[in-house]
């Protein structure tokens, strides 16, 4: 009894003293600091959540919605599979403070003492990365109405520099906030957004059309001397290749990458400079187009986004060279889902020439992308997840900066597998019962690749690095059959009409080329047009061969 009673008085004075010892969380000494950092950006008036997450009032009322979100991985909105890389704009919600938001909402959601909770942050008009270089402002306005299905319209941002510039980070301040869900930002160097938006007598324009100049040339220069991509059917250059161009080193000068990126926006991500003296280029005389999801909000909306540039000092050190995998989101890969399929696979794969950084990875499908995967296979026959999404949803696309570049030696082999879902049991399924599915702009169409954003490790490889990637798209497209690219093209007929009209090509299509190809001149190119058009090509290549 005596030994009990010294045992007892030794442990009662430190009963209660640690946190382990069985307190439950309070919103004013655990909850609300968690929620201000990770979700109130978002969850706040006039933002895009549909509610707030700012006093504990806010937070309580929805505590078991917290648990269920934080359950099924749906919030905080971040998609990667964990493989141990970093990201510099992760959203990941680290497994300490998803245990503190279970214990708190177990206990009943205790407030504490009020006195010690944090004042919530507040948010100001100003930009989250200071005073900008350039602030530009969507062309015209958009009224989203207050219900209906979501929206996905482009919007041209009128830059037109003077000058070649260098891009550190963009910032988008959007009007309205409670229906913009996602945007993503491109580089027009054609000028055909500008054409194409207002058309249809609203600002903007529907689709992808803007992406239909895929290539380019380097027959003009930047005043740095640097080659300036144009159009890959500026002149007669598209008649050119159908007739058969078989020197694949012009060819591949020829081809440029697709629209080049200037990143993108998802509400309550914060934007990031790219490191060291990284920019993305802006060239002269250029326009920026962002693509936007919108989600009706209950009432409604008028947007007018302005955008941020933050510029370089000078031009950086390395050009950035973004790979895509497969190249020009999927067209050429002759993407078709057949009806009820629920597993196709879309694979490509690139080797690396020259040994290579990469900074940053994405990837862009539609709605019955399921899952998509871009792995690095290096010489020594060791493989690195670079991005893993096994639940893409088209409604949170973002952009993947890694917190340090990776390095890729020459000989390491990307390869991207992306899967569809094209079953009625997919809910994201647009169509209702499955139809056939093949690549094209418009979103109940599809698309599909993974871009690695990389820079060559040396300067003297760059021209290598980028020739391994122009090659790349050439070999999609010159090795296909006259049936296929036949096939291929006829995915610009965005009305389904199987007439190409002169809004569904590229502007510099629509002049002498297109007159040349139309030889009942109608004003629109059928595939028998298309057919005659490729077997000069064929008749061209027997020439050549005898």
């Amino acid at each position: 009894m005596t030994h009990t009673l010294l045992l007892l008085a030794a442990i009662l004075p430190f009963a209660g003293e640690s946190p382990e010892a069985g307190d439950a969380p309070t919103f004013a000494d655990d909850v609300a600091a968690i929620i201000h950092r990770r979700c109130s950006s978002c969850h706040r008036p006039g933002s895009s959540a549909p509610f707030s997450l700012l006093t504990y009032q806010d937070v309580s009322r929805h505590a078991d919605t917290i648990v269920v979100v934080l359950e099924d991985g749906y919030m905080p909105p971040w998609k990667p599979v964990d493989h141990g890389i970093a990201f510099a704009n992760s959203r990941r919600l680290p497994d300490a403070e998803q245990r503190i938001l279970r214990e708190w909402v177990n206990a009943g959601s205790p407030e504490g003492d009020p006195t010690k909770t944090p004042l919530p942050p507040e948010f100001s008009g100003s930009w989250k990365l200071g005073p900008p270089d350039m602030v530009v402002k969507m062309n015209g306005r958009f009224q989203v109405p207050a219900d209906g299905p979501d929206i996905y319209r482009s919007f041209v941002f009128p830059v037109q520099l003077p000058e070649d510039k260098w891009v550190k980070a963009v910032e988008l301040r959007p009007r309205a906030t409670s229906a913009v869900h996602h945007a993503i930002f491109f580089v027009d160097t054609t000028g055909n957004a500008r054409k194409l938006d207002g058309a249809d007598g609203r600002a903007g324009l529907t689709g992808m059309g803007f992406l239909a100049d895929f290539g380019g040339n380097t027959e003009t220069s930047s005043p740095d001397g640097r080659p300036r991509p144009r159009g890959l059917l500026q002149g007669g250059k598209l008649l050119q290749r159908l007739r058969g161009n078989s020197d694949r080193d012009a060819q591949a000068t020829q081809v440029s990458s697709a629209l080049r990126g200037l990143g993108g926006y998802v509400p309550g991500s914060t934007p990031n400079r790219l490191p060291g003296d990284l920019a993305m280029s802006l060239p002269q005389g250029s326009d920026i187009v962002m693509q936007t999801h919108f989600h009706p909000s209950g009432r409604v909306e008028t947007e007018q986004a302005e955008l941020a540039l933050y510029f370089a000092d000078r031009p950086p050190s390395r050009e950035i060279v973004p790979i895509m995998v497969p190249p020009m989101f999927g067209f050429g890969a002759d993407l078709k889902v057949p009806a009820g399929e629920a597993n196709y696979r879309l694979t490509d794969s690139i080797t690396l020439p020259v040994d290579t950084l990469a900074v940053g990875v994405t990837g862009h499908a539609h709605y019955i992308c399921r899952a998509m995967k871009l792995t690095a296979t290096l010489p020594d026959g060791r493989s690195v997840v670079l991005l893993q999404i096994d639940d893409w949803d088209l409604d949170w696309q973002d952009q993947y900066q890694f917190s340090q570049p990776l390095s890729l030696p020459a000989g390491t082999v990307l390869r991207s597998d992306i899967v569809y879902d094209n079953s009625a049991d997919n809910p994201r399924n647009p169509h209702h019962p499955p139809q056939e599915i093949r690549w094209g702009r418009g979103s109940a169409d599809e698309m599909g690749s993974m871009t690695l954003t990389t820079i060559a490790l040396r300067k003297e490889d760059e021209r290598r690095l980028q020739a391994g990637m122009r090659q790349h798209i050439v070999s999609r497209l010159v090795d296909r059959s006259s049936d296929d690219l036949v096939r291929m093209l006829m995915q610009l007929d965005d009305d389904g009409d199987g007439i190409l009209l002169g809004a569904e090509i590229p502007p510099r299509m629509t002049g002498r080329t297109f007159r040349m190809i139309d030889a009942n001149n109608d004003g629109g190119l059928e595939k028998s047009e298309l057919s005659r058009a490729l077997q000069l090509r064929d008749q061209f290549r027997r020439n050549r061969q005898r």
